[in-house]
Protein backbone atom coordinates (compact mmCIF):
# COMPACT_ATOMS: atom_id res chain seq x y z
CA UNK A 1 0.00 0.00 0.00
CA UNK A 2 1.65 3.08 -0.70
CA UNK A 3 1.58 6.03 1.68
CA UNK A 4 0.87 9.85 0.54
CA UNK A 5 3.26 12.63 1.52
CA UNK A 6 1.30 13.58 4.50
CA UNK A 7 0.95 9.55 5.79
CA UNK A 8 4.41 9.50 5.56
CA UNK A 9 5.27 12.48 7.57
CA UNK A 10 2.78 11.82 9.96
CA UNK A 11 3.46 8.32 10.35
CA UNK A 12 7.26 9.09 10.92
CA UNK A 13 6.43 12.38 13.08
CA UNK A 14 4.07 9.96 15.00
CA UNK A 15 6.63 7.25 15.23
CA UNK A 16 9.68 9.78 16.52
CA UNK A 17 6.75 10.78 19.52
CA UNK A 18 6.30 7.13 20.44
CA UNK A 19 10.15 6.28 20.40
CA UNK A 20 10.92 9.22 22.52
CA UNK A 21 7.84 8.97 24.32
CA UNK A 22 9.35 4.83 25.55
CA UNK A 23 12.71 5.79 26.34
CA UNK A 24 11.37 8.06 28.55
CA UNK A 25 8.85 5.73 30.35
CA UNK A 26 11.82 3.01 30.27
CA UNK A 27 14.05 5.73 31.67
CA UNK A 28 11.64 6.81 34.51
CA UNK A 29 10.57 3.31 35.41
CA UNK A 30 14.20 1.93 35.83
CA UNK A 31 15.22 5.36 37.92
CA UNK A 32 12.06 4.77 40.37
CA UNK A 33 13.37 1.38 40.94
CA UNK A 34 16.91 2.23 41.73
CA UNK A 35 15.54 5.16 43.54
CA UNK A 36 18.23 7.26 45.50
CA UNK A 37 20.46 4.85 44.69
CA UNK A 38 21.53 6.74 41.63
CA UNK A 39 23.45 9.43 43.71
CA UNK A 40 24.94 7.18 45.81
CA UNK A 41 26.36 5.23 42.94
CA UNK A 42 27.83 8.35 41.66
CA UNK A 43 29.03 9.64 45.18
CA UNK A 44 30.58 6.33 45.88
CA UNK A 45 31.97 5.41 42.39
CA UNK A 46 34.02 8.66 41.60
CA UNK A 47 37.14 8.12 43.47
CA UNK A 48 39.28 7.81 40.12
CA UNK A 49 38.59 8.05 36.43
CA UNK A 50 38.02 4.49 35.94
CA UNK A 51 35.39 4.02 38.43
CA UNK A 52 33.72 7.04 37.09
CA UNK A 53 33.35 6.28 33.81
CA UNK A 54 31.64 2.88 35.03
CA UNK A 55 29.58 5.06 37.16
CA UNK A 56 28.39 7.22 33.94
CA UNK A 57 27.96 4.00 32.20
CA UNK A 58 25.73 2.59 35.10
CA UNK A 59 23.77 5.57 35.11
CA UNK A 60 22.66 6.03 31.53
CA UNK A 61 21.35 2.50 31.38
CA UNK A 62 19.17 2.89 34.08
CA UNK A 63 18.14 6.56 32.70
CA UNK A 64 18.27 5.58 29.28
CA UNK A 65 20.01 9.17 28.43
CA UNK A 66 23.48 10.20 28.13
CA UNK A 67 22.14 13.71 28.61
CA UNK A 68 20.13 13.08 31.59
CA UNK A 69 23.32 11.91 33.31
CA UNK A 70 25.49 14.82 32.51
CA UNK A 71 23.00 16.78 33.75
CA UNK A 72 22.69 15.25 37.17
CA UNK A 73 26.40 15.21 37.00
CA UNK A 74 26.15 19.34 36.25
CA UNK A 75 23.71 19.72 39.15
CA UNK A 76 26.26 17.54 41.52
CA UNK A 77 29.17 19.32 40.84
CA UNK A 78 27.41 22.94 41.20
CA UNK A 79 26.33 21.87 44.65
CA UNK A 80 29.92 20.92 45.29
CA UNK A 81 29.13 16.56 45.43
CA UNK A 82 31.74 16.34 42.74
CA UNK A 83 34.86 17.85 41.43
CA UNK A 84 35.53 18.75 37.66
CA UNK A 85 37.57 15.96 37.23
CA UNK A 86 35.43 13.06 38.71
CA UNK A 87 32.92 14.42 36.93
CA UNK A 88 34.43 14.19 33.55
CA UNK A 89 34.98 10.46 34.02
CA UNK A 90 30.79 10.07 34.54
CA UNK A 91 30.81 12.11 31.48
CA UNK A 92 33.19 10.05 29.42
CA UNK A 93 31.12 7.14 30.75
CA UNK A 94 27.71 8.56 30.00
CA UNK A 95 28.47 8.92 26.24
CA UNK A 96 29.41 4.67 26.45
CA UNK A 97 26.19 3.59 28.09
CA UNK A 98 23.98 6.11 25.98
CA UNK A 99 25.29 3.79 22.88
CA UNK A 100 23.06 0.32 24.93
CA UNK A 101 19.75 1.69 23.36
CA UNK A 102 21.44 1.65 20.03
CA UNK A 103 22.16 -1.93 20.67
CA UNK A 104 18.52 -2.71 21.96
CA UNK A 105 17.34 -1.43 19.22
CA UNK A 106 19.79 -3.38 16.83
CA UNK A 107 17.76 -6.59 17.97
CA UNK A 108 15.39 -6.31 15.77
CA UNK A 109 11.96 -6.99 17.89
CA UNK A 110 9.34 -5.10 16.42
CA UNK A 111 6.87 -8.24 15.88
CA UNK A 112 7.01 -8.43 19.59
CA UNK A 113 6.56 -4.75 20.35
CA UNK A 114 2.82 -4.60 21.16
CA UNK A 115 2.24 -7.30 22.85
CA UNK A 116 5.16 -5.94 25.44
CA UNK A 117 3.79 -2.89 25.60
CA UNK A 118 0.31 -4.85 26.58
CA UNK A 119 2.08 -6.15 29.31
CA UNK A 120 3.86 -3.10 30.56
CA UNK A 121 -0.04 -1.15 30.72
CA UNK A 122 -1.30 -4.36 32.22
CA UNK A 123 0.88 -4.46 35.20
CA UNK A 124 0.81 -0.36 35.63
CA UNK A 125 -3.08 -0.84 35.50
CA UNK A 126 -4.01 -3.54 37.60
CA UNK A 127 -1.26 -4.23 39.97
CA UNK A 128 -0.73 -1.73 43.23
CA UNK A 129 2.94 -2.38 44.16
CA UNK A 130 5.66 0.34 43.38
CA UNK A 131 8.17 -2.89 41.86
CA UNK A 132 5.42 -4.16 39.87
CA UNK A 133 4.38 -0.88 38.28
CA UNK A 134 7.79 0.12 37.82
CA UNK A 135 8.93 -2.98 35.85
CA UNK A 136 5.16 -1.97 34.13
CA UNK A 137 6.59 1.01 33.11
CA UNK A 138 9.93 -0.28 32.14
CA UNK A 139 8.11 -3.03 30.05
CA UNK A 140 5.52 -0.36 28.03
CA UNK A 141 8.65 1.72 26.92
CA UNK A 142 10.12 -1.00 25.62
CA UNK A 143 7.15 -2.10 24.09
CA UNK A 144 6.57 1.66 23.03
CA UNK A 145 10.30 1.71 21.95
CA UNK A 146 10.31 -0.79 19.02
CA UNK A 147 6.34 0.01 18.16
CA UNK A 148 7.93 3.59 17.39
CA UNK A 149 10.83 2.26 15.27
CA UNK A 150 8.15 -0.03 13.63
CA UNK A 151 6.37 3.20 12.53
CA UNK A 152 9.40 5.34 11.87
CA UNK A 153 10.42 2.35 9.24
CA UNK A 154 7.32 2.55 7.61
CA UNK A 155 7.46 6.73 7.12
CA UNK A 156 10.85 6.60 5.76
CA UNK A 157 10.47 3.49 3.45
CA UNK A 158 8.93 5.45 0.78
CA UNK A 159 11.50 8.42 0.92
CA UNK A 160 13.55 5.83 -1.79
CA UNK A 161 11.69 6.72 -4.82
CA UNK A 162 11.89 10.49 -4.01
CA UNK A 163 14.94 11.76 -6.34
CA UNK A 164 15.46 14.76 -3.96
CA UNK A 165 15.44 12.76 -0.92
CA UNK A 166 17.72 10.22 -2.76
CA UNK A 167 20.15 12.99 -4.03
CA UNK A 168 20.24 14.34 -0.41
CA UNK A 169 21.39 11.15 0.53
CA UNK A 170 23.94 10.87 -2.39
CA UNK A 171 25.47 14.54 -1.13
CA UNK A 172 26.17 13.59 2.29
CA UNK A 173 28.35 10.55 1.22
CA UNK A 174 30.38 12.65 -1.22
CA UNK A 175 30.20 15.33 1.28
CA UNK A 176 31.14 13.97 4.94
CA UNK A 177 31.14 17.90 6.28
CA UNK A 178 27.61 17.91 5.01
CA UNK A 179 26.09 14.92 6.95
CA UNK A 180 28.24 16.09 9.99
CA UNK A 181 26.37 19.00 9.56
CA UNK A 182 23.05 17.49 9.46
CA UNK A 183 23.77 15.24 11.97
CA UNK A 184 24.38 17.52 14.68
CA UNK A 185 21.38 20.06 13.85
CA UNK A 186 19.09 17.62 13.51
CA UNK A 187 20.28 16.31 17.04
CA UNK A 188 20.22 19.73 18.46
CA UNK A 189 16.68 20.30 17.71
CA UNK A 190 14.94 16.92 18.96
CA UNK A 191 18.00 16.88 22.09
CA UNK A 192 18.27 13.32 21.87
CA UNK A 193 21.26 11.21 20.17
CA UNK A 194 19.40 7.74 20.93
CA UNK A 195 16.10 9.22 18.78
CA UNK A 196 18.63 10.53 16.04
CA UNK A 197 20.61 7.23 15.95
CA UNK A 198 17.06 5.27 15.89
CA UNK A 199 16.29 7.32 12.30
CA UNK A 200 19.80 6.53 10.78
CA UNK A 201 19.09 2.99 11.78
CA UNK A 202 15.96 3.24 10.09
CA UNK A 203 17.77 4.90 7.20
CA UNK A 204 20.16 2.74 6.93
CA UNK A 205 18.36 -0.88 7.13
CA UNK A 206 16.29 0.79 4.29
CA UNK A 207 19.50 1.38 2.06
CA UNK A 208 18.82 5.29 2.24
CA UNK A 209 22.11 6.25 2.94
CA UNK A 210 25.41 3.67 2.41
CA UNK A 211 28.45 4.03 5.71
CA UNK A 212 29.99 6.60 3.39
CA UNK A 213 27.13 8.95 4.36
CA UNK A 214 26.13 7.63 7.80
CA UNK A 215 29.04 8.02 9.86
CA UNK A 216 29.88 11.20 9.54
CA UNK A 217 25.91 12.01 10.28
CA UNK A 218 26.70 9.54 13.39
CA UNK A 219 29.77 11.85 14.63
CA UNK A 220 27.19 14.79 14.54
CA UNK A 221 24.61 13.23 16.59
CA UNK A 222 27.35 12.88 19.11
CA UNK A 223 28.35 16.45 19.05
CA UNK A 224 24.58 17.49 18.79
CA UNK A 225 23.57 15.66 22.24
CA UNK A 226 25.84 18.08 23.68
CA UNK A 227 23.30 20.89 23.87
CA UNK A 228 21.20 19.64 26.70
CA UNK A 229 24.77 19.89 29.03
CA UNK A 230 25.30 23.69 27.97
CA UNK A 231 21.52 24.22 28.57
CA UNK A 232 21.40 22.93 31.85
CA UNK A 233 24.53 24.68 33.08
CA UNK A 234 23.56 27.93 31.81
CA UNK A 235 22.06 28.75 35.17
CA UNK A 236 24.31 27.01 36.98
CA UNK A 237 27.96 27.97 38.48
CA UNK A 238 31.09 28.12 37.08
CA UNK A 239 32.10 24.54 37.77
CA UNK A 240 28.67 23.36 36.26
CA UNK A 241 29.53 25.57 33.38
CA UNK A 242 32.83 23.91 32.94
CA UNK A 243 31.81 20.41 33.42
CA UNK A 244 29.69 21.07 30.23
CA UNK A 245 32.33 22.56 28.39
CA UNK A 246 34.42 19.34 29.08
CA UNK A 247 31.41 17.58 27.42
CA UNK A 248 31.32 19.74 24.54
CA UNK A 249 34.96 19.55 23.96
CA UNK A 250 35.17 15.61 24.55
CA UNK A 251 32.77 15.28 21.45
CA UNK A 252 33.82 17.96 19.16
CA UNK A 253 37.70 16.77 19.72
CA UNK A 254 36.48 13.16 19.05
CA UNK A 255 34.57 13.66 16.29
CA UNK A 256 37.65 15.79 14.75
CA UNK A 257 39.57 12.90 15.14
CA UNK A 258 37.19 10.72 13.26
CA UNK A 259 36.43 12.80 10.76
CA UNK A 260 40.14 13.20 9.77
CA UNK A 261 40.25 9.15 9.90
CA UNK A 262 37.34 8.38 8.52
CA UNK A 263 38.05 6.26 5.36
CA UNK A 264 39.64 3.94 7.94
CA UNK A 265 36.58 4.26 10.45
CA UNK A 266 33.98 3.17 7.17
CA UNK A 267 36.67 0.37 6.25
CA UNK A 268 36.51 -0.55 10.17
CA UNK A 269 32.59 -0.84 10.63
CA UNK A 270 32.41 -2.42 7.00
CA UNK A 271 34.75 -5.20 8.38
CA UNK A 272 32.27 -5.41 11.40
CA UNK A 273 29.22 -5.71 8.89
CA UNK A 274 30.82 -8.73 6.80
CA UNK A 275 32.46 -10.46 9.77
CA UNK A 276 29.84 -10.43 12.21
CA UNK A 277 26.98 -10.35 9.38
CA UNK A 278 25.02 -7.85 11.22
CA UNK A 279 21.95 -6.04 10.05
CA UNK A 280 21.70 -2.95 9.13
CA UNK A 281 20.65 -1.25 12.59
CA UNK A 282 23.25 -3.35 14.79
CA UNK A 283 26.03 -2.12 12.22
CA UNK A 284 25.51 1.60 13.08
CA UNK A 285 25.27 0.50 16.67
CA UNK A 286 28.16 -1.09 16.59
CA UNK A 287 29.47 2.17 14.76
CA UNK A 288 28.55 4.53 17.58
CA UNK A 289 29.34 1.94 20.08
CA UNK A 290 33.28 1.92 18.52
CA UNK A 291 33.60 5.56 18.08
CA UNK A 292 32.52 6.05 21.89
CA UNK A 293 34.82 3.42 23.91
CA UNK A 294 37.24 4.49 21.16
CA UNK A 295 37.17 8.51 22.24
CA UNK A 296 36.92 7.77 25.89
CA UNK A 297 40.30 5.49 25.64
CA UNK A 298 41.72 8.21 23.63
CA UNK A 299 40.72 11.03 26.45
CA UNK A 300 41.64 8.84 29.82
CA UNK A 301 45.07 10.20 30.17
CA UNK A 302 43.92 13.55 28.60
CA UNK A 303 41.47 14.08 31.68
CA UNK A 304 43.88 16.81 33.62
CA UNK A 305 44.39 18.40 30.30
CA UNK A 306 40.55 18.81 29.55
CA UNK A 307 40.12 19.93 32.91
CA UNK A 308 42.94 22.51 32.91
CA UNK A 309 41.83 23.84 29.26
CA UNK A 310 38.17 23.91 30.10
CA UNK A 311 39.80 26.38 33.16
CA UNK A 312 40.98 28.01 30.68
CA UNK A 313 38.12 28.55 28.43
CA UNK A 314 35.83 29.82 31.48
CA UNK A 315 38.03 31.30 33.64
CA UNK A 316 37.04 32.60 37.14
CA UNK A 317 37.08 31.34 40.69
CA UNK A 318 33.97 29.38 41.87
CA UNK A 319 32.71 29.93 45.70
CA UNK A 320 32.12 25.89 45.75
CA UNK A 321 35.88 25.54 45.33
CA UNK A 322 36.59 28.06 48.57
CA UNK A 323 34.25 26.38 50.79
CA UNK A 324 34.57 22.56 49.46
CA UNK A 325 35.60 19.97 52.40
CA UNK A 326 39.57 19.94 53.05
CA UNK A 327 39.66 19.00 56.13
CA UNK A 328 37.94 15.52 56.46
CA UNK A 329 40.95 13.34 55.90
CA UNK A 330 39.96 9.70 56.05
CA UNK A 331 43.45 8.37 57.42
CA UNK A 332 42.36 10.57 60.58
CA UNK A 333 39.39 8.45 61.26
CA UNK A 334 41.66 5.03 61.47
CA UNK A 335 44.67 7.44 63.62
CA UNK A 336 42.03 8.76 66.55
CA UNK A 337 38.74 10.07 67.30
CA UNK A 338 39.99 13.44 68.69
CA UNK A 339 42.11 13.90 65.86
CA UNK A 340 38.93 13.24 63.31
CA UNK A 341 36.63 15.40 66.03
CA UNK A 342 39.18 18.60 65.50
CA UNK A 343 39.15 18.37 61.39
CA UNK A 344 35.39 18.02 61.43
CA UNK A 345 35.25 20.89 63.61
CA UNK A 346 37.25 23.29 61.00
CA UNK A 347 34.68 21.94 58.20
CA UNK A 348 31.92 23.42 60.24
CA UNK A 349 33.98 26.47 60.99
CA UNK A 350 34.15 26.62 57.32
CA UNK A 351 30.02 25.79 56.66
CA UNK A 352 29.47 28.68 59.22
CA UNK A 353 31.11 31.04 56.85
CA UNK A 354 29.44 30.43 53.99
CA UNK A 355 26.04 30.18 55.49
CA UNK A 356 27.13 33.60 57.57
CA UNK A 357 28.12 34.84 53.47
CA UNK A 358 24.56 34.03 52.38
CA UNK A 359 22.89 36.44 55.35
CA UNK A 360 25.42 39.22 53.81
CA UNK A 361 24.16 37.93 50.18
CA UNK A 362 20.28 38.38 51.79
CA UNK A 363 20.65 41.97 52.91
CA UNK A 364 22.61 43.36 49.79
CA UNK A 365 19.47 41.30 47.87
CA UNK A 366 16.99 43.42 49.88
CA UNK A 367 18.98 46.27 49.09
CA UNK A 368 20.06 46.15 45.65
CA UNK A 369 16.86 43.72 43.88
CA UNK A 370 20.45 42.24 42.08
CA UNK A 371 19.36 38.91 40.25
CA UNK A 372 22.40 37.83 40.29
CA UNK A 373 23.10 37.81 44.05
CA UNK A 374 19.71 36.48 44.44
CA UNK A 375 21.14 33.47 42.11
CA UNK A 376 24.32 33.43 44.51
CA UNK A 377 22.19 32.79 47.62
CA UNK A 378 20.58 29.68 45.73
CA UNK A 379 24.25 28.38 45.02
CA UNK A 380 25.37 28.57 48.18
CA UNK A 381 22.57 26.99 49.74
CA UNK A 382 23.31 24.21 47.46
CA UNK A 383 26.59 23.78 48.34
CA UNK A 384 25.90 24.17 51.97
CA UNK A 385 23.96 21.38 51.27
CA UNK A 386 26.81 18.97 50.18
CA UNK A 387 29.43 20.29 52.63
CA UNK A 388 26.82 19.29 55.61
CA UNK A 389 26.36 16.18 54.20
CA UNK A 390 29.88 15.14 53.88
CA UNK A 391 30.68 16.60 57.21
CA UNK A 392 27.64 14.27 58.53
CA UNK A 393 28.66 11.37 57.19
CA UNK A 394 32.48 12.06 58.21
CA UNK A 395 31.16 12.43 61.93
CA UNK A 396 29.45 9.17 61.75
CA UNK A 397 32.02 6.93 60.34
CA UNK A 398 34.22 8.18 63.60
CA UNK A 399 32.60 5.65 65.39
CA UNK A 400 33.29 2.75 63.28
CA UNK A 401 37.04 2.87 63.39
CA UNK A 402 37.50 3.49 67.01
CA UNK A 403 35.53 4.08 70.20
CA UNK A 404 35.60 7.58 71.14
CA UNK A 405 36.19 8.42 75.35
CA UNK A 406 32.86 9.85 76.72
CA UNK A 407 33.75 13.30 76.11
CA UNK A 408 34.81 12.76 72.21
CA UNK A 409 31.24 11.13 72.22
CA UNK A 410 29.75 14.10 73.53
CA UNK A 411 31.73 16.64 71.13
CA UNK A 412 30.67 14.11 68.35
CA UNK A 413 26.68 14.50 68.97
CA UNK A 414 27.56 18.50 69.80
CA UNK A 415 28.94 18.77 66.10
CA UNK A 416 26.63 17.03 64.62
CA UNK A 417 23.80 19.14 65.84
CA UNK A 418 25.61 21.80 65.09
CA UNK A 419 26.11 21.00 61.64
CA UNK A 420 21.75 20.31 61.47
CA UNK A 421 21.35 23.14 63.00
CA UNK A 422 23.35 25.13 59.94
CA UNK A 423 21.78 23.58 57.68
CA UNK A 424 18.68 24.78 59.12
CA UNK A 425 19.86 28.20 58.77
CA UNK A 426 20.79 28.30 55.13
CA UNK A 427 17.27 27.29 54.41
CA UNK A 428 16.24 29.92 56.59
CA UNK A 429 18.04 32.30 54.48
CA UNK A 430 17.18 31.27 51.50
CA UNK A 431 13.07 31.89 52.38
CA UNK A 432 13.95 35.40 54.10
CA UNK A 433 15.47 36.07 50.26
CA UNK A 434 12.30 34.53 48.03
CA UNK A 435 10.08 36.31 50.54
CA UNK A 436 12.35 39.71 49.60
CA UNK A 437 12.17 37.92 45.81
CA UNK A 438 8.39 37.93 45.83
CA UNK A 439 7.74 41.21 47.87
CA UNK A 440 9.81 42.89 44.95
CA UNK A 441 7.93 41.16 41.92
CA UNK A 442 4.92 42.27 43.05
CA UNK A 443 5.97 45.65 43.98
CA UNK A 444 4.92 45.24 47.65
CA UNK A 445 5.97 48.67 49.48
CA UNK A 446 6.45 47.99 53.78
CA UNK A 447 6.01 51.68 55.51
CA UNK A 448 8.95 53.70 56.54
CA UNK A 449 8.87 52.28 60.56
CA UNK A 450 8.01 48.65 59.32
CA UNK A 451 11.44 48.97 56.89
CA UNK A 452 13.57 50.32 59.89
CA UNK A 453 12.33 47.79 62.12
CA UNK A 454 13.06 45.05 59.83
CA UNK A 455 17.04 46.49 58.99
CA UNK A 456 17.45 46.88 63.01
CA UNK A 457 16.55 43.27 63.74
CA UNK A 458 18.06 41.90 60.76
CA UNK A 459 21.64 43.79 61.93
CA UNK A 460 20.92 42.06 65.46
CA UNK A 461 20.29 38.89 64.18
CA UNK A 462 23.22 39.12 61.85
CA UNK A 463 25.66 40.56 64.44
CA UNK A 464 24.82 38.03 67.12
CA UNK A 465 24.93 34.92 64.54
CA UNK A 466 28.31 36.01 63.09
CA UNK A 467 29.54 36.56 67.10
CA UNK A 468 28.24 32.57 67.35
CA UNK A 469 29.86 31.07 64.26
CA UNK A 470 32.88 32.54 65.20
CA UNK A 471 32.65 31.21 68.29
CA UNK A 472 32.22 27.47 67.50
CA UNK A 473 34.80 25.73 69.40
CA UNK A 474 34.14 22.59 70.80
CA UNK A 475 37.64 22.58 72.86
CA UNK A 476 38.03 26.03 73.79
CA UNK A 477 34.68 28.11 74.43
CA UNK A 478 35.03 31.40 74.96
CA UNK A 479 32.58 34.86 75.29
CA UNK A 480 29.69 32.56 74.79
CA UNK A 481 27.85 34.08 77.32
CA UNK A 482 27.59 37.75 76.07
CA UNK A 483 26.43 35.82 72.76
CA UNK A 484 23.60 33.91 74.58
CA UNK A 485 22.71 37.50 75.93
CA UNK A 486 22.19 38.49 72.62
CA UNK A 487 20.78 35.74 71.34
CA UNK A 488 17.90 35.87 73.94
CA UNK A 489 16.48 39.48 72.80
CA UNK A 490 15.39 37.80 69.62
CA UNK A 491 12.04 36.68 70.33
CA UNK A 492 11.24 39.76 72.49
CA UNK A 493 12.55 41.67 69.58
CA UNK A 494 10.28 39.74 67.09
CA UNK A 495 7.25 40.67 69.73
CA UNK A 496 7.78 43.93 69.63
CA UNK A 497 7.72 44.62 66.51
CA UNK A 498 4.72 42.46 65.87
CA UNK A 499 3.36 44.97 68.51
CA UNK A 500 3.88 48.13 66.65
CA UNK A 501 2.79 46.10 62.90
CA UNK A 502 -0.77 45.78 64.59
CA UNK A 503 -0.79 48.76 65.45
CA UNK A 504 -0.08 50.51 61.86
CA UNK A 505 -2.47 48.17 60.50
CA UNK A 506 -5.08 49.63 62.65
CA UNK A 507 -4.28 52.97 61.66
CA UNK A 508 -4.06 52.03 58.21
CA UNK A 509 -0.51 53.10 57.56
CA UNK A 510 0.28 49.69 56.45
CA UNK A 511 -1.28 47.56 53.42
CA UNK A 512 -2.97 44.03 54.56
CA UNK A 513 -0.42 42.55 51.42
CA UNK A 514 2.78 44.51 52.68
CA UNK A 515 1.33 43.63 56.31
CA UNK A 516 1.63 39.48 55.81
CA UNK A 517 4.96 39.90 53.56
CA UNK A 518 6.40 41.90 57.16
CA UNK A 519 5.33 39.07 59.45
CA UNK A 520 7.30 36.27 57.31
CA UNK A 521 9.93 38.35 56.92
CA UNK A 522 10.07 38.95 60.80
CA UNK A 523 9.37 35.39 61.55
CA UNK A 524 12.04 33.91 59.79
CA UNK A 525 14.37 36.04 61.34
CA UNK A 526 13.50 35.37 64.51
CA UNK A 527 13.78 32.04 63.70
CA UNK A 528 17.50 32.36 62.54
CA UNK A 529 17.93 33.98 66.10
CA UNK A 530 16.69 31.14 67.96
CA UNK A 531 19.03 28.68 65.83
CA UNK A 532 21.58 31.13 66.32
CA UNK A 533 20.85 30.67 70.32
CA UNK A 534 20.68 26.80 70.33
CA UNK A 535 24.40 26.85 68.26
CA UNK A 536 25.57 28.85 71.20
CA UNK A 537 23.90 26.70 73.78
CA UNK A 538 25.12 23.60 72.30
CA UNK A 539 28.99 25.14 72.83
CA UNK A 540 28.29 25.87 76.25
CA UNK A 541 27.17 22.53 77.03
CA UNK A 542 26.44 22.30 81.15
CA UNK A 543 27.43 25.35 81.51
CA UNK A 544 24.48 27.17 79.87
CA UNK A 545 22.09 26.82 82.85
CA UNK A 546 24.09 29.19 84.75
CA UNK A 547 23.42 32.33 82.27
CA UNK A 548 20.54 34.99 83.58
CA UNK A 549 17.48 35.32 81.47
CA UNK A 550 18.61 39.19 80.73
CA UNK A 551 16.87 41.32 77.79
CA UNK A 552 17.43 44.48 76.28
CA UNK A 553 16.06 45.97 72.99
CA UNK A 554 18.14 46.94 70.38
CA UNK A 555 21.95 48.11 72.05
Amino acid sequence: MELSPMEVIFTFLGGLGIFLYGIKQMGDGLQAAAGDRLREILNKMTSNPLLGILAGIMITVLIQSSSGTTAITIGLVSAGFMTLKQAIGVIMGANIGTTITAFIIGLDIGAYSLPILALGALLIFFFKSPKVTNIGRVLFGFGALFYGLELMGDGVGPLAELDTFSNLMLSMSDNPFLGFGVGTILTVIVQSSSATIAILQNFYVNDLIDLQGALPILLGDNVGTTITAVLASLAGTIAAKRAAAVHVTFNIIGATIFMIILPIFIMYVGYLENVFDLNGRMTIAFAHGSYNVINTLIHIPLIGFLAWIVTKIIPGKDFSEDFKASHLEPSLLKQSASLSLQAAQKEIQNLGTLTLSMFEDAQKYRNTQDPKVLKQVSEKAAVVDALQDSIRKYLQEISKYTTPAEEDNIRQTTLLEINRILSKVSLQVVHFTELNHNRFEKNISLSEAAEEGLTDFFNHVEKSYRKSVEAIDIYNPQELEEILRMTQKSHKIESKLRKQHVKRMNKGICSTDGGLIYVDLIGSLERIGSNTRAITELSLGDDVDSIGEEYTIFD
